[in-house]
């Protein structure tokens, strides 16, 4: 099979005016007999688990893999040859050896789920050479590496989708298919985030963290040292950008962010490691607590809360809201005005989501039983494949990977300054308000 030549589709005038406007064109496209070649940069945890699902399809195939860890490439090889497939080229000549991978001729897309900081300088490079490109999130940490991605993506032609699953997850999409219904009536608030106790994964037994360690305590809890912002955003909002169709007729306009003080990991190191040490002296700059409110250019709010070093339950701390009712994911409920059978008194969401469930999911249940986080990790691979396979922009773009992942250094402005607003860039250029959303319509994929 030739490689797939998404730069002259997406040059041409089919291809400009479908990544203009969003719109898929799934339906006429229909290439559901084409091979999809993949690489695979970073395949720790989250790379392998994505590997697992791409060795599920019939129409990918994986050639190359890439990863500075020699356990992690093996455990990778491993994988595929139990699988039945044939054993992938192995890149792991050091940190810049995924240059070499993004060159090779066999490949039509490349994945990237390697530690924050790489992943811009990678989605750029896989782009440059003609590879479709599907990064981990966030896409970037600095404005700069925003406009990289955005500018790299519209000089190419080459498509960069964010792999965000938490838009696919089976109950938001739910409430994206009521809010799309107009049950909800006209959007003025929502909230999301990202509430995690990550105490025991940027740290591991003993408090160790850094080059020694392993998984994420070897590159994550630097982060927590070094900055103080909205660090993880795009979980929270995904969802809601889907809701409020930002960058297709709305956008975000100004940000504010405040943080609490830092305590939750000193005391952890101290309980873990004692008060002597080695890590109970560093100062971590990362508030416990980080809230960050974001204006739209339609008036409507969004409060999202970052809190990762403190105990507490797991929650994304979803809210919908508009002018006929209310969701809530933490107290899985839901209040609709007329419609609810009590006034002023929460239901069970349970009540909708069987008549409101999303097509998507309806259609793909079966495939998804299995994959990560509850099947969403599904829809998100199925999502990118299909775009490359189909030759159409992805359901998540470029545009969404800068404007949700520009809200970490955007916060972080806010903070060092008092939490003064700071304004979005434009990614669009002005085509915000004409762009037409291709998620999660009942003809997609």
């Amino acid at each position: 099979m030739s490689s797939i030549d998404r730069r002259d589709f997406l040059k041409g005038g089919a291809g400009a005016a479908m990544a203009l406007s969003g719109i898929s064109p799934n339906i006429l496209m229909g290439q559901d007999d084409r091979t999809v070649r993949i690489g695979i940069i970073g395949v720790g945890g989250r790379g392998r688990s994505l590997l697992r699902l791409l060795l599920r399809r019939g129409d990918t195939v994986v050639n190359a893999i890439c990863d500075i860890n020699p356990e992690a490439i093996q455990r990778s090889v491993d994988m595929i040859n139990e699988a039945g497939a044939a054993t992938p080229t192995q890149y792991l000549n050091g940190d810049e050896d995924f240059r070499n991978l993004v060159q090779r001729d066999d490949l039509d897309a490349v994945i990237i789920a390697t530690p924050w900081l790489w992943h811009t300088d990678m989605a750029v490079a896989g782009m440059k050479a003609g590879k479709a490109v599907g990064v981990e999130v966030p896409a970037a940490v600095t404005i700069q590496g925003c406009w990289d991605l955005v500018n790299t993506s519209e000089q190419t032609g080459i498509p960069c989708m964010i792999m965000e699953n938490v838009c696919y997850r089976r109950d938001v999409m739910t409430v994206l298919n009521m809010v799309r219904q107009g049950l909800f009536g006209e959007l003025i608030h929502c909230q999301g985030g990202y509430q995690h106790d990550l105490r025991g994964i940027k740290f591991q037994p003993g408090a160790e963290f850094g080059p020694g360690a392993r998984g994420e305590a070897v590159w994550r809890t630097h982060h927590s040292i070094t900055r103080n912002g909205e660090l993880y955003p795009t979980h929270g909002m995904g969802p809601i950008s889907k809701c409020l169709n930002i960058n297709t007729g709305n956008r975000f306009e100004t940000l504010t962010s405040t943080a609490t003080k830092a305590r939750g990991l000193h005391n952890y190191v101290k309980a873990e490691g004692g008060e002597d040490h080695p890590n109970a002296d560093i100062r971590f700059k990362l508030g416990d607590v980080v809230t960050t409110v974001i204006k739209c250019a339609n008036g409507e709010t969004i409060m999202l809360s970052h809190d990762t070093n403190l105990p507490r339950p797991y929650s994304l701390n979803f809210r919908v809201q508009g002018t006929k009712g209310i969701w809530m994911s933490d107290n899985r409920s839901v209040y609709l005005e007329g419609v609810s059978p009590e006034p002023h008194q929460w239901e069970p969401f349970s009540n909708y989501s069987e008549q409101y469930d999303h097509p998507l999911w309806k259609r793909h249940t079966a495939e998804s039983e299995g994959a990560g986080h509850g099947g969403m990790d599904f829809f998100v691979v199925h999502a990118f494949v299909e775009s490359v396979k189909r030759q159409i922009p992805p359901p998540i773009d470029v545009y969404e990977a800068a404007s949700w992942s520009v809200i970490s250094p955007l916060s972080e402005r806010s903070i060092a300054t008092g939490s003064s607003p700071m304004h979005f860039p434009d990614f669009t250029r002005g085509e915000w308000s004409r762009r037409v959303s291709s998620f999660a319509h009942t003809d997609e994929y």
